[in-house]
């Protein structure tokens, strides 16, 4: 490997050579090692334990100033050192230590190191601490105090979920919804419950939730899955019908069993709010600093406006749902379809709703995420985009219609959860052909997919097709029983939450959880299957080649030429890689990397998505930049295709990181902009006024199609008054003008 030498010794040299600073030097070195470079094209690849080993043995750390170890990516370095225990250097991390303390200690916050205390890493820095209290008592201190407090709730987490150790992952499950219908539902639906439980965010209560079954999960035998309708019908006659139907020759209500639910979802929530809130704030978010006054440990805020820039982002999504929904009411009516009768009349309203809204998780799914009308189920069964979604937003309408509407009339009747629920289960039972309105609902693949066949009926087949109900059903089903053997097992997984896939597989059967498919968010459910979860698909890749193609053509509508995937010229020093789109425009020219991931929801997963794949395309667009520039002067090519005579007409050359995520929006990398994909399209298309809600509608409310007009009836301003150009364009975005109400 380079002459058997240290590899990134030999690099810093080289990089000094060629007339870096040793700070520049440095930082370039850490960027590859933090990107697990240099790559070994056609050779064995190089593990991570040797890169550890190699960077941290370089003898050009021993050199560098306070000012180049407080650098991000140095900082970065020293937090995967904290992170890993196939290495030590002791001597080196002190000597860092007394240079540069205080990248030091953000290293620690970084490398999370504060909740693994049992780690060789940790006990360096607590000899540090030692040897030098006035730079790192306090924060060891501080992370003893963390370390303590999470061992309290873990315990505390444990102790409720041992008296839930002896029931089976579909009993918990049943558990589960007794407590959505007497806590959840009244909630989010705005219902009158006697006794509302707590006042916790409903998406924190569904998250805790999801962390208790894939603790039973990881927890249970393989029998739990071995099914049959007698073993189903056991469970629920001991855990669901006596708090139902109470009755002497019912077995007793299991209240204790409840209750230790409704115990260990206070622990975990309470869990999940101190890592997220205490925790992955003192790890993440270098906008505030934990102290201690006295012997309480209290926050300091040290920048108000960025630490806000997570709160303005939820903002920004909720306005990002309105647009589409506008969008998709908009199709909806210029199709015709607002003009016709869908399925019956009775749930006509109830349909109409559901297509507007499969029609905008469509065109964000098309036009965003580079989606084709159909993609691969991983059973490898073709799914019709279209009708998975509207699969999706017809069980929702249906759960509503017949579920929630019904038992918020009974629970305002009776004022007390569980006769409503037992009412509504009745009233299932007592129509003239039975249905089931338990709060848990099962059946076998057949009969599921004989369900979902009707809403695929189409011109083709005006009586559904068996098999794309099939594709359908495999395309939101998350199996249990596989994902329970992968994790008993220790191997890695990729864990679907509740209601990315809401069809519960354990065994032979499907489970549905009617207070999760009322509830939930489709639009995030779709995009988040098939960008979280589905990220290796084969696809996927395909996906983002149209998400540029798609991009490229409406940057063409409005004028611009524009180049995709070029390959400009590499060298033995510098490969650029595949520039993704350029594009000019009155001599202006646009260079975007584009990163297509999936919505975060978390603090931390915003960290990560920054400090790596924002991070890296910052240094990507370096070399694009500069690859380009070269092009233009010695390739003429590439002037005439972007439209340029020569390179001197060219008046002003940048790049941009355009992410279908929101993330970091408008924070720079490398010097780069970084902005959404959305941001960038409402631009393009000039149709701002649709974030801002301008009829007042929920997606949630009954629509009166008929008192929409696509002509015109929604006013709106342009965001180019003296006509569309380049600049302009570069203005709007620079100035964020999209998002001014």
């Amino acid at each position: 490997m380079e002459n058997n030498k240290n590899i990134y010794q030999l690099r810093f040299e080289r990089n000094v050579t060629l007339g870096l600073s040793m700070t520049d030097a440095a930082i370039a070195v850490a960027e590859d090692y933090l990107d697990n470079k240099p790559v070994r094209n056609g050779k064995p690849s190089i593990n991570t334990a040797y890169r550890n080993a190699d960077f941290w043995a370089s003898l050009f750390l021993w050199g560098l100033s306070t000012e180049c170890f407080e650098s991000q990516p140095l900082v970065l370095a020293l937090a995967r050192y904290l992170s890993q225990q196939q290495i030590a250097n002791f001597e080196l991390i002190q000597h860092i230590a007394n240079v540069a303390p205080e990248a030091v200690r953000r290293a620690v916050r970084y490398s999370g190191i504060v909740l693994r205390q049992d780690s060789d890493r940790w006990k360096e820095i607590e000899r540090i601490a030692v040897v030098d209290a006035v730079e790192f008592g306090e924060i060891v201190q501080i992370c003893h105090t963390f370390h303590h407090a999470h061992r309290i709730r873990l315990d505390d987490v444990e102790l409720h979920s041992r008296l839930l150790a002896d029931i089976s992952p579909l009993e918990l499950l049943i558990y589960a919804s007794l407590y959505g219908f007497e806590h959840l539902i009244p909630k989010i639906f705005n219902l009158t419950s006697q006794k509302d439980g707590s006042e916790n965010d409903t998406q924190n209560v569904w998250d805790a939730i999801n962390d208790i079954l894939i603790w039973k999960l990881r927890n249970c035998d393989e029998s739990d899955f071995q099914l049959t309708e007698a073993i189903i019908g056991r469970s629920l006659r001991e855990h669901l019908s006596p708090f139902l139907f109470p009755s002497p020759e019912l077995p007793i209500i299991r209240d204790d069993l409840y209750s230790a639910f409704g115990n260990l979802i206070d622990a975990q929530l309470e869990l999940n709010s101190f890592l997220e809130r205490s925790v992955d704030a003192f790890c993440y978010d270098d906008n505030i600093r934990f102290e201690y006054a006295g012997t309480e440990l209290v926050i300091t805020v040290l920048n108000e406006a960025e630490r806000s820039a997570w709160q303005n982002n939820g903002q920004k999504l909720a306005r990002l749902h309105n647009y589409w929904f506008y969008r998709a009411i908009d199709e909806f009516v210029t199709s015709g379809m607002a003009m016709k009768r869908i399925g019956s009349s009775e749930n006509h309203n109830e349909n109409q709703i559901a297509f507007i809204k499969t029609i905008r998780t469509k065109l964000q799914l098309t036009e965003v995420y580079g989606l084709n009308e159909s993609i691969l189920a991983d059973t490898g069964l073709q799914v019709d985009v279209f009708q998975a979604l509207l699969s999706l937003e017809l069980m929702t309408a249906f759960y509503i219609k017949d579920y929630v509407r019904p038992f918020e009339k009974l629970l305002s009747k009776t004022g007390q959860w569980r006769p409503a629920l037992a009412s509504l289960a009745m009233d299932g039972m007592m129509q003239s052909i039975p249905q089931n309105r338990l709060p848990i609902t099962f059946s076998e693949r057949a009969t599921k997919i004989e369900s979902i066949r009707p809403w695929t009926v189409s011109k083709s087949f005006p009586q559904g097709l068996a098999k794309a109900a099939e594709a359908i059903l495999d395309f939101w089903t998350n199996d249990l029983s596989g994902l329970s053997k992968q994790m008993r097992n220790g191997q890695s997984a990729l864990i679907p939450e509740l209601h990315e896939r809401p069809m519960l597989k354990m065994g032979r059967y499907f489970f549905q959880l009617p207070w999760v498919v009322a509830m939930q968010n489709n639009s995030t459910a779709a995009i988040n299957n098939l960008r979280r979860i589905g990220a290796r698909r084969g696809e996927a890749r395909e996906e983002t080649d149209r998400i540029e193609q798609r991009l490229g053509k409406s940057l063409e509508d409005r004028g611009f030429n524009v180049l995709l995937n070029y390959h400009p010229a590499t060298s033995e020093e510098d490969n650029p890689g595949e520039i993704d789109v350029i594009c000019a425009l009155d001599g202006h020219i646009l260079i975007l990397e584009i990163k297509s991931t999936y919505m975060r929801r978390s603090f931390k997963e915003a960290w990560l998505h920054k400090t790596t794949t924002l991070r890296k395309a910052g240094l990507q667009l370096c070399r694009k930049l500069k690859a380009v520039r070269l092009a233009l002067i010695y390739n003429e090519n590439i002037a005439s295709s972007l439209g340029l005579k020569s390179a001197d007409k060219v008046q002003s050359i940048q790049g941009w990181i355009v992410d279908t995520c929101i993330e970091h929006d408008h924070e720079r990398f490398n010097g780069f902009l970084k902005v959404s994909l959305e941001e960038v399209l409402i631009a393009l298309r000039d149709d701002r006024h649709l974030l801002n809600n301008p009829l007042g509608m929920s997606s949630n409310q009954e629509i009166n199609i008929d008192k929409i007009d696509s002509g015109g009836t929604i006013s709106s301003s342009t965001l180019y008054p003296n006509g569309f150009s380049g600049k302009s364009f570069i203005n709007v975005i620079e100035n964020q003008s999209v998002w001014v109400t």
